[in-house]
């Protein structure tokens, strides 16, 4: 026991020292962070033998089947120790039996890009894009819309596309062509004389359109559910009249589902909730649950006729790869992730349970006059903490670092808008494993609630 202390306290000094941790500013980071060391179902371990509830999935959105799940590490080690890697060039046979699989619950679409992240698989997106403009359109239908408070990626061209200033700051300067768009938050309502707010909301994209040239504008990118910006569900009739628009002016509709994909909302993708069809969709987090990285750029039949070569052209099909596309652990986890939720049916837990989570958060709504605003769907929910409700003026982001603090005291992990828009990071997140129980669910909102009334008694 000593010898296994000892080997912790090493690890703990080596990754202060030397492990430069994700979005942790360096003072957190200098007087030591958590470490974790196991995980199984809805709960994790720290090294002090803390044992929490992660109502977080991994903290952002990953964990869709929970921690400890033998069969995907085994199906895992198996496909790796037949055949670990082979370039995306060429096919294998996970590859194709995941690409069968996930097309089965997408229909429409028909091709799958393997790569290894949600931004890459947006970045894919944005390149076909841009080739489909050269091919077809002479270059000029290049620009690719993007909708203020989303968020696609961590790479230059996906923050060039992601309307979160806080995320942005000091990288620029970013690649041309990407545009901004109003965002869709009716909590927020930016047209206040405006009958029927997702009409107008969806209007508003329009504008922006005839405005750029509608010959210029080649694809839109947008979450079904907006994650990290504010976990915004779309205002009815919003999401039919974006396709509308798109169908007129000959704009690709690119769903980003790296959050809201595989089973977050309560059906396989966030999209399928509001009747509508993509041309492209990408994906990453909860295809194999953080089990190993695998990311999906889908697309239509159409749009990959649109990018293969024509005679004598030796340009003209889709010049791209990802090295890591060609892990063949990505696509043998998915497959075995995919038939947990099959065979549990956690598409349906995820909403039911969902249901029960909003249910007790808007409980919590009716109780404490911080919150503005609780919105979400499927397992997939957030709460928008208030000064006042009247004037809808956000607290400052000390308040829900607090909170979710004093949830962590607590045993449970909730996540929280952090450094995305100035002035907004007021918003708290939940999103368990798909596998939640009732009593994990009112364990988590009863957790919220006395979190929120010893945090609201210092204010």
């Amino acid at each position: 026991m000593n010898s296994r202390l000892n080997e912790l306290d090493l690890l703990k000094t080596v990754d202060r020292d030397h492990v430069w941790h994700h979005l942790t500013p360096g003072a957190a980071a200098s007087n030591g962070l958590p470490m974790f060391v196991r995980g199984k179902g809805l709960s994790l371990w720290d090294s002090e033998g803390n044992e929490y509830l992660d109502a977080s999935a991994g903290g952002v959105w990953v964990t869709n089947v929970g921690y400890g799940r033998t069969e995907i590490a085994d199906a895992v080690r198996d496909q790796l120790a037949e055949l670990n890697f082979l370039a995306g060039s060429m096919g294998n046979k996970p590859a194709a039996a995941f690409a069968q699989k996930l097309l089965d619950k997408m229909p429409g679409l028909n091709r799958v890009y393997y790569s290894n992240s949600g931004s890459e698989a947006n970045e894919k997106a944005f390149k076909m894009v841009r080739q489909i403009a050269h091919k077809h359109y002479e270059g000029k239908k290049y620009k690719i819309l993007y909708r203020e408070r989303d968020y696609h990626g961590t790479t230059i061209a996906a923050l060039s596309a992601t309307g979160q200033a806080e995320r942005r700051a000091h990288f620029g300067p970013f690649v041309p062509g990407f545009v901004e768009v109003p965002h869709c938050m009716e909590y927020r309502n930016q047209y206040p004389e405006a009958a029927d707010y997702g009409v107008k909301a969806a209007e508003a994209i329009e504008e922006v359109i005839l405005r750029e040239g509608a010959g210029t504008v080649g694809a839109m990118i947008l979450e079904p559910i907006t994650a990290g910006g504010g976990v915004i569900t779309p205002p009815e009739g919003y999401w039919e009249k974006v396709r509308e628009i798109c169908d007129k002016y000959n704009v690709l509709l690119i769903m980003d589902e790296v959050v809201c994909g595989v089973g977050r909302t309560g059906k396989w993708f966030g999209y399928q909730h509001y009747g509508i069809q993509p041309d492209i969709v990408t994906m990453a987090k909860g295809v194999a649950s953080g089990y190993a990285a695998i990311s999906c750029t889908v697309t239509t039949e159409r749009v990959y006729e649109l990018l293969q070569e024509e005679s004598g052209d030796t340009l003209g099909f889709f010049r791209d790869i990802s090295t890591f596309g060609g892990c063949l652990a990505g696509a043998a986890a998915g497959l075995a992730n995919m038939k947990i939720i099959e065979e549990e049916g956690l598409i349906e837990n995820s909403r039911l349970m969902g249901e029960r989570l909003l249910d007790g958060l808007r409980a919590l709504q009716e109780k404490h006059s911080i919150i503005g605003d609780v919105r979400g769907k499927g397992l997939f929910a957030g709460i928008e903490l208030v000064v006042d409700r009247d004037s809808k003026a956000p607290v400052d982001e000390s308040v829900a670092i607090a909170i979710a603090g004093a949830c962590k005291q607590r045993g449970v992990l909730i996540g929280r808008t952090n450094r995305s828009l100035e002035g907004f990071n007021n918003i708290l997140n939940f999103s368990p494993a798909l596998t939640a129980t009732a009593e994990q669910i009112d364990h988590i909102v009863a957790v919220v609630d006395e979190a929120i009334a010893s945090v609201s008694a210092t204010l």
